[in-house]
């Protein structure tokens, strides 16, 4: 059981995955109490989350550094903060929530970590709706695994 845990933590980990696929893995193909499944992969992808922002921190001062990305930055990126504020605004750290639980390939923390960072949220901010995202990506994945082949049998009758 503790092997099976391990698993899921790492490939929880894995950027694109996520607990988009560990979850799944977990119920499906290990045949895990989803409940278990659903703790262990949630909380290890919310405490992913201030690795992600911290690391591409670090990663873009590093980068900025040199003279023609840091001008490159400064041209594109503002540009487009200014661009989208009104939007950040608006729908501020529930936007970035819904863009990190939608059960979609490409989002989830690691992007949405980089979102947020272009887009000038702070690391408090980005905590917060990695949290709601996390959830909320969590229960639609699980309710997929627990009740996904009873729905398709719903519509299609054999």
């Amino acid at each position: 059981m503790l092997e099976e845990i391990i698993i899921l933590i790492f490939m929880t980990m894995i950027p694109f995955l996520e607990l988009r696929a560990s979850i799944p893995y977990g119920i499906l193909f290990l045949g895990m109490n989803w409940f278990l499944v659903f703790f262990v992969c949630v909380i290890s992808n919310i405490l992913l989350a201030p690795l992600v922002y911290i690391f591409v921190n670090y990663i873009m001062k590093f980068f900025l550094k040199i003279q023609l990305i840091d001008k490159i930055y400064k041209k594109l990126i503002i540009r487009t903060q200014k661009r989208v504020e009104p939007y950040v605004d608006k729908y501020g750290k529930i936007g970035l929530a819904l863009f990190i639980g939608i059960p979609f390939p490409g989002s989830g923390v690691y992007s949405g970590g980089l979102g947020a960072y272009l887009l000038g949220f702070d690391f408090k901010d980005y905590i917060k709706a990695s949290i709601i995202g996390v959830l909320i990506a969590g229960v639609l994945v699980t309710l997929i695994c627990l009740f996904g082949n009873g729905a398709w049998n719903f519509f299609i009758k054999v």
